[in-house]
């Protein structure tokens, strides 16, 4: 109920500055009015607010200690306005609020992503599909992927920001109000772009919570990606990288363990922000119009996931910061050479071998090696030429890095490639460095 107050405020506040505008009520009223509400945001953010747990709602406590501080003038407040569409402009300016709020953390996380980059600009690991080992990558590749899901995430609330930047304030209960309102000025006053066109749709729409809920339920889909990686990462069987130990824990019984437990709990809240979008979903499904008293179910999962998402992007632009990648250890592995699998097939088909006949030589290859218990860079040319007369000499000059130097295509792992994302991830850190 509190979390509200700064927003319930500013909203009646430009609601009385309105009224006294249209010569609805004196300027002497809304004056009177303004600075009861001025004392009153003060008692709050100071902790001296006299919460009344008997009175309805946040509204009711505001206005009842408002009409304790001026007296009666204090009820010509609610004329030509509802607590319908004064919670849903409560709501939306919440909304924007945290969208502004969310992008920046997600700017820091990216920051941290873009820094790792390029600490390890120039190495190369094993990339893997189905989680195994596939075709050498270079770390910064990898790290920019994880960047652009990002880059996605702000994409989405961005978006959401212009349908919850409409202002439903005007709208009355559910038919609009008797009064000649100014909402247009109201508008202006709060920071809105648009006014609402529809007074029904107004003060029943929390399409706007949903967008957020949705944004942040994918948003934590790729951070929790990203947290298994590190998870596994982190494992003495991968061993690719150290965290820092303000992001580890120890064990109970087992004192050699450090437990990536920030990256699991952020694994394991993903559930929790989930599970708040198809509350809300489920709440609004069956609702006729318009205002019911059901909606008041949309706060309490909206700040549950506002600070779950804030937290755990919070928790990872640190957790990358501190994070050591075992250079040697990635190099080792990229080097395995049955990952060159595929540039050994690309090399038959510049030889003028179709590429389904090469696919299978390499794969008869790769079989003979795992029997062998051989490398491919580890054959002779003439175990090569067994598979093929196409080999020659130039087979051993396959390598973990031309590997990745080959897919010099946009969006390729080829360093000049992996450049050119970086520094477009550098020019769009800067040119959104102001948020939204």
């Amino acid at each position: 109920m509190r979390r509200l107050f700064r927003q319930d405020i500013a909203g009646s506040i430009a609601h009385a500055r309105m009224l006294a505008r249209q010569e609805i009520i004196s300027k002497e009223d809304a004056d009177l009015i303004c600075q009861g509400l001025e004392q009153v945001r003060e008692e709050i953010q100071a902790d001296n607010f006299p919460w009344d747990p008997g009175l309805e709602d946040l509204h009711m406590n505001i206005e009842t200690r408002l009409h304790q501080l001026i007296g009666p003038v204090a009820g010509r407040l609610h004329t030509g306005r509802s607590r319908n569409d004064q919670i849903a402009l409560d709501m939306r300016l919440y909304t924007k609020e945290v969208i502004s709020e969310t992008v920046k953390a997600m700017h820091g996380v990216q920051q941290a992503l873009v820094d790792l980059a390029d600490k390890y600009s120039g190495v190369v690991m094993p990339g893997y599909t189905h989680l195994q080992r596939a075709q050498p990558v270079l770390f910064a590749h990898h790290m920019l992927s994880y960047f652009q899901m990002l880059q996605r995430d702000k994409g989405r609330l961005r978006d959401g920001y212009r349908r919850a930047d409409v202002l439903p304030l005007g709208s009355g209960a559910l038919a609009g109000v008797a009064y000649p309102t100014d909402r247009e000025f109201l508008a202006r006053e709060l920071g809105f772009s648009e006014i609402s066109a529809n007074s029904m749709d107004a003060v029943s729409d929390r399409d706007f919570v949903l967008e957020y809920l949705a944004s942040a339920s994918v948003c934590m889909m790729h951070l929790s990606r990203l947290a298994e990686e590190i998870v596994l990462w982190s494992s003495r069987e991968f061993g690719f990288i150290q965290l820092s130990e303000d992001f580890t824990t120890g064990s109970s019984i087992m004192p050699q363990k450090r437990n990536p437990d920030f990256a699991e709990l952020a694994r394991g809240k993903t559930g929790r922000v989930y599970g708040n979008l198809m509350g809300l979903l489920t709440v609004l499904k069956g609702l006729p119009l318009t205002y019911n008293r059901d909606l008041q179910e949309d706060k309490e999962g909206l700040f549950d996931t506002v600070d779950t998402l804030l937290a755990t992007l919070g928790v990872f632009q640190g957790m990358l910061s501190g994070l050591t990648l075992d250079v040697d250890r990635v190099t080792t592995l990229a080097g395995d050479s049955l990952m060159l699998a595929t540039d050994l097939a690309d090399y038959l088909v510049g030889k003028g071998v179709p590429f389904r006949e090469a696919h299978g030589t390499v794969r008869d290859l790769c079989t003979y090696c795992q029997d062998q218990g051989k490398d491919l860079q580890g054959l002779t040319l003439e175990e090569y030429q067994r598979f093929s007369p196409h080999f020659d000499g130039e087979v051993y000059n396959i390598t973990p890095g031309s590997s990745a130097a080959a897919r010099d295509n946009p969006g390729g792992t080829a360093p000049s490639r992996v450049a050119e994302g970086l520094r477009w991830a550098k020019e769009t850190l800067e040119a959104e460095s102001d948020g939204l």
